[in-house]
């Protein structure tokens, strides 16, 4: 799990939330939650992607918010990891957040879960067969 979470505000334009993603050296961002009863959201490359063939181009004037996937799935920070990797294969995402009381404090990716395979079959957290 990624604990350092590359966010942004909702607010942020498109160009932003790019020069943002650069900024960091990632490939989304969580889009963070306008008020405490609102869900977070994320936004990808390939959906910005999306938004400026769509827009032909005027990313200045779209806001992240009114982009982003959302309400994004989550999990809650103690369910263990072979349920976090049954939950992604089974709605085929590639990442999601880990949430404490409704709180970001994770971000959990495909690559995170491949990475954590080795060690989880060393020391019997996985079988091998499944």
């Amino acid at each position: 799990m990624v604990k350092d979470v590359a966010t942004i505000s909702p607010f942020a334009t498109i160009r932003e939330a790019i020069a943002e993603m650069r900024r960091r050296k990632v490939k989304s961002l969580v889009v963070n939650k306008r008020h405490e009863y609102d869900a977070y959201g994320i936004i990808t490359y390939t959906t910005i992607l999306r938004t400026i063939v769509a827009e032909e181009g005027d990313i200045d004037l779209i806001n992240v918010y009114d982009v982003c996937a959302k309400p994004v799935i989550s999990v809650p920070e103690l369910l263990e990891v072979k349920y976090v990797a049954q939950l992604m294969f089974k709605q085929r995402i590639r990442r999601l957040m880990v949430l404490r009381d409704n709180l970001l404090v994770g971000l959990v990716t495909m690559n995170d879960i491949v990475t954590s395979i080795p060690g989880m079959l060393e020391d019997g957290s996985v079988s091998a067969s499944g």
